[in-house]
C-alpha cells in the first residue's frame, strides 16, 4: 500500500532535530508495516509553502519563536487558510478519505489560536526537559495514546503555553482536551494543556512526540543548551535529563507509540477506501 505524507516545516530555516525524527518515524513505520511511504516537505514560514489535499497524512512540526507575534502575517494567514481547506474537505459531502493532521508544539499553539479553544500566552520561564504528561478522562481511550501509561513521559521545550480552556468553544467543536502538564499544587499557576483532539481527524500535542534519545542527547549536550539547563535548573537536573533519555520506558516509548498510532489510523482508512474502490 502507498502512503503519501506531507511534513509542514515550522522551523523558519533554523537547524533542528525534529524534522529528522519525523522523517525517520515515517520511514520506520513504513518498513514495519510493509507500506510504500513517500513524503514531501513544505517550508511555510520562509517560503509560504503549503501542501495540497492529495496527501494521506500531514504532520506539522514544532519551531522557534512566538506563536503570537505571527498574527496577521502572510505565512500564518496562509497556514490558517490551509487548515480551513482541510476542514472543508473533511466536512464536505465528498470528503473521503478524510485528511489526517498532527500538530506539534508551535503548530499546536497556532492550531489552538485558530480554533480559539484556549488562551495562548508566554510562560513565566522556559519549560525544557523530559516531563510526565497526565491523561485526562478524554485521553484514556484516545487512539494516539494507545499503549501509553498514565502518566507517560515526553520532551517539552517551550516558552509559551496553552491555558484557560474555552469550554463553550470546545463543546461547539466537539473537541477534547486529552492531557495536561504535571500537577504542581505548590505552584500558583494554571496547568497547561498538553494535547487536544480538535476534530475526529485533527489532533495535536504541546510536547514533542517525535523526539528521540539520540537527537535530544545531542541537543542537550550542545554547550549553549547545557549551560541554559544548568543555569536555570542546576547540574543535577541536566544529568538526570541525560539519564532519562536512555530509559526505554520514557521518551523512546512515547516516540514509538504516538505518531505511529496516528499513522495507523490513517492507514486503516486508506485500506478501507481502497477496498471500497475495488468492490
Amino acid at each position: 500500500m502507498k502512503v503519501r505524507a506531507a511534513i509542514i516545516d515550522m522551523n523558519n530555516g533554523l537547524p533542528n532535530q525534529g524534522m529528522r525524527c519525523i522523517r525517520e518515524i515515517l520511514e520506520q513505520w513504513g518498513k514495519a508495516n510493509n507500506y510504500s511511504v513517500s513524503y514531501d516537505e513544505f517550508d511555510i514560514r520562509q517560503k509560504l509553502e503549503v501542501p495540497d489535499l492529495s496527501y494521506d497524512v500531514y504532520i506539522s512540526s514544532g519551531g522557534p519563536g512566538s506563536p503570537l507575534e505571527s498574527e496577521n502575517s502572510a505565512w500564518e494567514q496562509r497556514y490558517f487558510d490551509w487548515i480551513t481547506s482541510v476542514l472543508n474537505h473533511n466536512n464536505g459531502i465528498n470528503g473521503y478519505p478524510k485528511k489526517h493532521v498532527f500538530f506539534i508544539c508551535h503548530s499546536f499553539q497556532l492550531a489552538c489560536r485558530y480554533f480559539n479553544i484556549a488562551e495562548v500566552c508566554a510562560r513565566k520561564s522556559t519549560s525544557f526537559g523530559v516531563f510526565p504528561i497526565h491523561k485526562l478522562e478524554e485521553g484514556i481511550d484516545e487512539i494516539v495514546f494507545d499503549g501509553l501509561r498514565d502518566p507517560f513521559y515526553a520532551v517539552d521545550s517551550r516558552d509559551y503555553q496553552v491555558i484557560k480552556p474555552n469550554w463553550k468553544r470546545l463543546k461547539e467543536l466537539k473537541a477534547r482536551i486529552l492531557a495536561i502538564e504535571k500537577e504542581r499544587p505548590h505552584v500558583p499557576f494554571e496547568r497547561a494543556v498538553m494535547a487536544v483532539r480538535f476534530t475526529d481527524n485533527l489532533v495535536g500535542t504541546q510536547f514533542h512526540p517525535e523526539a528521540d534519545a539520540v537527537g535530544m542527547s545531542m541537543y542537550l549536550q550542545r554547550e549553549d543548551k547545557k549551560e541554559m539547563v544548568i543555569e536555570n535548573h542546576g547540574e543535577e537536573k541536566w544529568k538526570s535529563m541525560i539519564t532519562q533519555l536512555n530509559d526505554p520506558d520514557k521518551i523512546m516509548w512515547t516516540y514509538s507509540h504516538i505518531l505511529p498510532n496516528f499513522l495507523n489510523v490513517a492507514a486503516e482508512q486508506i485500506t478501507a477506501n481502497n477496498a471500497s474502490k475495488n468492490n
